[in-house]
């Protein structure tokens, strides 16, 4: 056999050596390259839940707060506005101008009803069926209430006017509605309303057709909740008026 070249094999076994070790740091610098995006993901992700986690107890402490100061917003709305056929009982809005009886021959029928809850044990009744009045011309009526348990109970009363778009024009200067009504066993109380409809009444053409007004009580068992009066829903048991 002819002679080996010596310089020739260790040159060939250097090549494939070196051939090798280069074939090996592209693979280890992928295999760097995706332990990198994998932790760049998990990194992200854990971010994602971080954020998703703030804002979810974030949503959940806004709409804690929402809910304490709902009832209390509400009923301030709507006494400004006469918002969701609740009448306006703001003071500062009734200025002397609002109680000049409009010059017309078209009285309005306001009539009244009312309903107990039915886990309170109350005798609820309006006096008055019915007063007819002209815009701006004040109306006194009254309800009567009585304890029929043999025990003291506190009672909550909510109101609204049909139809609803009536209310803003619907005035209550004095009324017992949204406050603590205290009753001692067996006690008998009458609780006034003295109310009026805004003048304006008469010159807003949506009202032309309106000659029936209502007003409606519904009164609650209540009780004291993070500091505020709260009713206490239940089924009703409407009274009908009675003579006084």
């Amino acid at each position: 056999m002819p002679g080996i070249n010596s310089k020739h094999v260790f040159s060939r076994k250097f090549s494939i050596t070196c051939g090798f070790r280069q074939s090996l740091q592209p693979k280890k610098a992928v295999q760097e390259s995706l332990h990198r995006m994998h932790q760049e993901q998990l990194e992200r992700m854990k971010f994602r839940n971080r954020s998703a986690a703030y804002y979810a107890g974030s949503v959940i402490m806004f709409f804690t707060g929402l809910s304490c100061v709902a009832v209390p917003f509400y009923r301030f709305l709507c006494k400004r506005t006469g918002w969701g056929g609740i009448p306006i009982t703001d003071t500062r809005l009734f200025t002397p101008d609002k109680v000049i009886p409009v010059e017309t021959n078209k009285r309005i029928k306001i009539s009244f009803t009312c309903q107990a809850s039915g886990i309170l044990p109350w005798k609820f009744t309006p006096l008055q069926k019915e007063v007819y009045i002209v815009p701006g011309e004040t109306a006194l009526v009254f309800y009567r209430a009585k304890n029929l348990s043999l025990e003291d109970i506190v009672g909550m009363a909510t109101y609204s006017v049909s139809p609803d778009h009536v209310a803003q024009y619907f005035n209550k200067i004095q009324c017992f509605c949204f406050e603590e009504q205290r009753l001692a066993a067996g006690e008998e109380v009458d609780m006034p309303v003295f109310f009026f409809i805004d003048p304006d009444f008469a010159k807003d053409s949506a009202m032309r057709n309106i000659d029936d007004v209502v007003l409606n009580y519904s009164f609650f068992k209540a009780s004291h909740q993070d500091g505020s009066l709260m009713p206490v829903p239940a089924g009703y048991v409407e009274m009908k008026a009675v003579e006084a």
